[in-house]
């Protein structure tokens, strides 16, 4: 049996693959080993997951955000291997996922666009080249924190439209003070900044919005794609980002005179497709 998943810090998707080729699906909560000890990764993987699938494991491929060798990678391959023992693993970053999620194994350009944004250019086996992320406060363009980051930074500014800002106000409940505590007080400032993509959702074919939306998109292709042979690949996309906003986004590749390829709202089946055909 292999075993696949895409991890985040709120949830795992799982995926089984078993001998006769068949696929089963489980989730369970987040496993993140940069803010996780070995005990409550493995409380994770012997109560929720092996329940669902057992420990006849031949071999795991996990991807994550921040994992990108070290100790959070060395932690998951212990806890890894003390819960299926013989089990060989790999425990890999999150760009790796999507570039092998979309490009299978032939060489493309892969960019997530979800909470956070990233890209590079995968030759088909690993990742070549990598614009460094820099993360919601010196990059991530056009992922939900950086979208939700210039939504707020315009309402505690003032430059909203009265009708948005009135609907912000009446949603959401908050004001500058309390908009400081969350981003620079409490824990997971950008998953606070993210959640207000559904917002930004609903008014995206506002003026302000769809300007908010363009310019991002732009300033993600500009700083990031722009580095890599677009003029040879299409480029692709996974995240909710990119699989809610695909028709601006679309413009805004055509627009920078690339070419869009495929978009993808998760990439655990094209990592099963991917771990399929390399059996």
């Amino acid at each position: 049996m292999q075993l696949i998943a895409d991890s985040g810090s709120t949830k795992v998707s799982w995926r089984a693959i078993l001998d006769d080729g068949s696929v089963r699906p489980v989730e369970t909560v987040g496993i993140n080993p940069v803010f996780m000890d070995d005990a409550s990764i493995e409380a994770v993987l012997t109560e929720k997951l092996v329940p669902e699938i057992g420990r006849n494991v031949d071999s795991i491929y996990f991807y994550g955000a921040g994992v990108v060798g070290g100790e959070p990678t060395a932690k998951l391959e212990r806890c890894f291997g003390k819960v299926f023992p013989g089990a060989s693993c790999e425990a890999v970053s999150d760009v790796l996922a999507a570039a092998r999620a979309l490009c299978g194994h032939k060489p493309g350009i892969a960019c997530i666009l979800g909470t956070g944004s990233n890209s590079c250019f995968y030759d088909g086996e690993g990742i070549a080249e990598n614009v460094r992320a820099g993360g919601f406060i010196l990059g991530d363009e056009a992922s939900g924190a950086y979208l939700g980051k210039r939504l707020l930074s315009d309402f505690i500014k003032g430059l909203l439209p009265p009708a948005i800002e009135n609907a912000f106000v009446k949603r959401y409940g908050l004001d500058y003070m309390k908009i400081v505590q969350k981003v620079y007080r409490e824990e997971m400032p950008s998953r606070f900044l993210a959640s207000f993509s559904p917002f930004i959702a609903e008014y995206k074919n506002h003026p302000h919005i769809a300007n908010l939306l363009k310019s991002s998109f732009e300033a993600f292709l500009r700083r990031n794609v722009a580095h890599y042979d677009y003029r040879k690949y299409p480029v692709n996309f996974v995240g909710s980002i990119a699989f809610y906003y695909k028709d601006i986004l679309e413009k805004a590749v055509n627009a920078a005179g690339m070419r869009m390829g495929i978009v993808l709202k998760g990439p655990i089946d094209g990592l099963v497709d991917y771990h399929k055909n390399r059996i």
